[in-house]
């Protein structure tokens, strides 16, 4: 096939645009962000998850401490009526079995009491562990949102790369013999489609052609279309291919 050197080189710009294309759809689909943001939600599901069991230990420790000071409030009750009975006895072994009573509820009061302060000191460590995985959330929760932001823009900028290389291929193709483009688009699904011979080396696939190989390049004409021998993509012709 026939096309002039102009023509030619406007195939490399066609797949340097198309490698912009390439490289612009990868990065709208899979910004670099995604990854980093699918492990935070795995690790807020773990953090959730045992921020639950936090809660609940800590909503056990509420409902046995309302208990006891539920029990309190039983003890007070009973000795206050019992101590009222007693100023106003004036039989002595009545007396004597309110006083045993009084006894008996002050120690139970005394039992009560160091339990809820055990209980306290449990609580107060519960509430300091929900808020340290509350802040853990908040943090996983924060990173997440900024990656997310950042990774929309990385596609927004991604996509905007995409459109233009996509429009400039458009005009510059456009302008091109429409037998060449058939070519370049049925050499582009196998290798880069089409590339400059740059000091004896195919910039397509980065290898030196051998001695045979350049002699060859030399005998074709200008405007001979030829290809690399070993990927097989149209090989441009310039002052610096090295023939």
């Amino acid at each position: 096939m026939k096309a002039t050197a102009a023509d030619q080189r406007r195939l490399v710009e066609v797949a340097q645009l198309d490698a912009r294309i390439r490289q612009a759809d990868h990065a709208r689909r899979n910004p670099p962000q995604a990854a980093r943001v699918q492990e935070l939600l795995g690790r807020r599901q773990e953090l959730s998850a045992e921020l639950s069991n936090r809660l609940g230990a800590r909503d056990d420790l509420r409902t046995e401490l309302s208990r006891i000071e539920s029990d309190v409030a039983v003890v007070d009750a009973r000795a206050a009526r019992d101590a009222q009975r007693l100023a106003s006895s004036s039989n002595a072994k009545e007396a004597q079995g309110l006083e045993s009573e009084l006894a008996a509820l002050a120690r139970r009061k005394s039992d009560l009491e160091d339990a809820e302060l055990s209980v306290m000191e449990r609580l107060e460590f519960a509430d300091a562990a929900v808020a340290e995985q509350e802040g853990f959330i908040a943090a996983t929760n924060a990173e997440g949102a900024e990656l997310s932001a950042e990774g929309k823009r990385a596609v927004a900028e991604a996509g905007a790369a995409f459109d233009a290389a996509t429009r400039d291929r458009a005009a510059i193709a456009g302008g091109l013999p429409g037998e060449l483009m058939a070519l370049y688009e049925r050499v582009a699904a196998r290798s880069a489609g089409a590339a400059l011979l740059r000091r004896r080396t195919c910039e397509g696939c980065r290898m030196v052609l051998a001695g045979t190989d350049l002699q060859v390049l030399r005998q074709a004409p200008e405007d001979e279309v030829v290809t690399c021998p070993e990927c097989g993509c149209i090989l441009v012709r310039d002052d610096e291919s090295g023939l």
